[in-house]
């Protein structure tokens, strides 16, 4: 089956003899004699294509595409009339009809033009879907955690998702300031538009200043072409600006301008550009402090600042810790094609006593070692790298230089005996490793 084509006639016999021949193409059909029961049959059914006549009892079929695409984007429309003329076909078109024909003329064309819609409205239903299930990965829903401070952070960044505010997200590293920053686009009306994420602190100021406004070639040596910079690839949509704090003084007068007039100017350029793009922006910095020490602009950061959201480090939401744990052990456990092993009251009670400076971030790398490295059905405590417990408290079954005697045997396993990968996935230097082999009497493997 090709799909499924509408029919819109209000001359019943034209309605069947164009259904007869479509349906001998494989698709399916269906037929309305008025622009009202074309759109009730829409909602209510699978349709690709709609072919539609202009002059309609109740409706002009050229003003029918746009309800039609208001309803289903996707559609694909062909207007067919009696008396074509150039300004009811550039309309058409306008409106977002495929094409349009004149009756008469349509005989050899129609079947071939069937088949281009359909191809047109099937890859528009894979883009929808895509971007469907792209805003579900991102939106508010899949962010895990039932603390009340989390909860408070979601519900703010609920709210100010749907303006076209600019918002300042703070918090220690690994807390997960860019899931927000990408779950407050995707639920804005900005979500079918792009988000791009530019990370200040991994450009030298010059090439931050090219990576964010672009520029003309011949702006510097190396310069052979015109350059798109992130703001001219995030228009229509949004862009983060994540450590805005590591922005030298002089660019952030240049994104004060970008933020009060949507415009900018390229590297290496005179002309003025225009640009509709809504600014987020994170630090881990106490950006209030150096705005008031002069380390950063105060015009840009009380612009930055309209809406401040703080993320709370995980430390301060250890009731989350087993369901993200979980979660990542899923993850992990499916990249390696195993089951995922269970987490015992013991692993559980260490993760949740850990001080995780590295916030979420340390919990995932931490939980992909443990998948990797544990054996059997169940975590092990074993398989935590030493320098995990400078900051936890450690039970009193748990000896810690048993611990890292039986963690540095797994890596030697796991490296089939290698020295040196083996002191780098520890991260210790050569040295350290042999003594710690003599001291615990580790066998060579």
């Amino acid at each position: 089956m090709n799909g499924m084509v509408l029919i819109i006639d209000d001359e019943k016999k034209i309605c069947s003899l164009l259904s007869r021949i479509i349906e001998l193409e494989g698709f399916k059909t269906l037929q309305a004699n008025t622009g009202k029961e074309g759109l009730k049959l829409l909602k209510s059914n699978d349709v690709s294509i709609v072919i539609s006549d202009v002059k309609l009892p109740d409706v002009n079929g050229v003003a029918l595409v746009k309800d039609i695409k208001a309803i289903k984007p996707y559609v694909e429309i062909i207007n067919l009339t009696a008396y074509g003329t150039i300004a009811d076909g550039v309309l058409a078109i306008k409106n977002g009809a495929f094409d349009y024909l004149v009756k008469g003329d349509d005989n050899e064309k129609i079947i071939p033009l069937l088949y281009k819609a359909m191809d047109k409205s099937n890859l528009q239903r894979r883009v929808s879907d895509l971007e469907n299930k792209i805003s579900r990965k991102h939106s508010f829903d899949t962010i895990i955690g039932q603390s009340k401070t989390l909860k408070e952070a979601i519900d703010l960044a609920k709210k100010v998702s749907t303006t076209d505010t600019t918002v300042l997200l703070l918090g220690e590293t690994g807390t997960g300031k860019e899931v927000f920053a990408q779950s407050i686009h995707y639920e804005s009306l900005r979500a079918t538009k792009p988000f791009v994420a530019l990370n200040c602190s991994g450009f030298s100021p010059d090439l931050l200043e090219s990576e964010l406004f672009g520029y003309k070639a011949g702006a510097f040596t190396g310069a052979n072409k015109d350059k798109k910079g992130l703001l001219e690839e995030a228009n229509g949509g949004t862009l983060l600006l994540d450590e805005i704090g590591e922005m030298n003084l002089d660019l952030q007068a240049k994104l004060l301008r970008v933020l009060e007039s949507q415009t900018f100017i390229k590297v290496g350029d005179t002309q003025t550009q225009q640009v509709n793009v809504r600014i987020l922006a994170a630090t881990n910095k106490d950006l209030k402090a150096d705005a008031l020490s002069g380390k950063f602009r105060s015009d840009l950061y009380y612009r930055l600042s309209v809406f401040t959201i703080t993320l709370p480090p995980l430390r301060e939401r250890k009731a989350d810790i087993p369901a993200l744990a979980a979660y990542y052990l899923k993850e992990f456990a499916n990249k390696v094609n195993r089951s995922a092993p269970k987490m015992d009251d013991k692993i559980l009670s260490i993760l949740s006593s850990h001080s995780w400076k590295g916030n979420i971030r340390e919990l995932k790398n931490i939980i992909e070692r443990l998948v990797i490295l544990s054996d059997g059905d169940v975590l092990s405590a074993t398989a935590l790298p030493p320098e995990f417990f400078e900051f936890t408290p450690i039970e009193n079954d748990y000896n810690l230089q048993q611990i890292e005697k039986q963690h540095i045997q797994k890596v030697l396993i796991h490296t089939k005996g290698n020295k040196t990968e083996t002191s780098r996935l520890l991260g210790i230097g050569l040295t350290t490793l042999y003594r710690k082999i003599e001291e615990y009497q580790i066998r060579e493997i």
